[in-house]
């Protein structure tokens, strides 16, 4: 938990498309949760970290990862990524917001294709655009009905569980006469 004042929100950024765990640690912190749109990862890592366990990121470790998002489906990446910080806000509090962290990348990004590639430039402004704007829709999904969280959303079966338990709630509502 030192690193978190220095590092803020990445104290706790973990990838689990590959990841080593200690059982114990894991299990410890009751393993993975059942009901995360997306960041069960970084869920684990605060959570480990907030009980004393150290994790690591390894630089000389490779693998090859990458998602390969149109301009729409990486607004709904982002979506999804502003609902789980909504819903796990508590990730938030203790380890701060991730505020600027996309501006620094932008910056970053358009740096690069300025060198390499500048006809993609607009795209990048685009892209940042759109994921803004998912990510700030995702914060506030408590206000959106469920149909579009779902169209929104690149986690379909996420949204159709919520809507199934929902239903399932209203069935029992009636059942008591509620």
């Amino acid at each position: 938990m030192e690193d978190a004042k220095r590092l803020g929100i990445k104290a706790c950024f973990f990838s689990d498309s590959f990841a080593a765990y200690r059982l114990d640690a894991l299990e410890q912190v009751g393993g993975f949760p059942e009901r995360a749109i997306v960041g069960e990862d970084v869920i684990v890592a605060a959570k480990l970290l907030r009980a004393g366990w150290k994790i690591a990121y390894v630089a000389d470790a490779c693998v090859y990862h990458s998602h390969d998002l149109t301009p729409l489906q990486e607004m709904r990446r982002y979506f999804d990524i502003g609902v789980f910080h909504a819903r796990e806000s508590w990730i938030l509090r203790e380890f701060g917001k991730p505020e600027g962290e996309g501006l620094r990348f932008l910056r970053s990004e358009l740096r690069y294709l300025w060198q390499h590639a500048p006809w993609r430039i607009p795209e990048s402004f685009l892209r940042a655009a759109l994921k803004y704007f998912g990510y700030r829709l995702g914060r506030a999904e408590r206000w959106l009905p469920l149909g579009l969280k779902r169209w929104l959303s690149l986690q379909k079966h996420f949204w159709d569980r919520e809507a199934e338990e929902l239903r399932a709630r209203k069935r029992g509502d009636r059942a008591r006469g509620e």
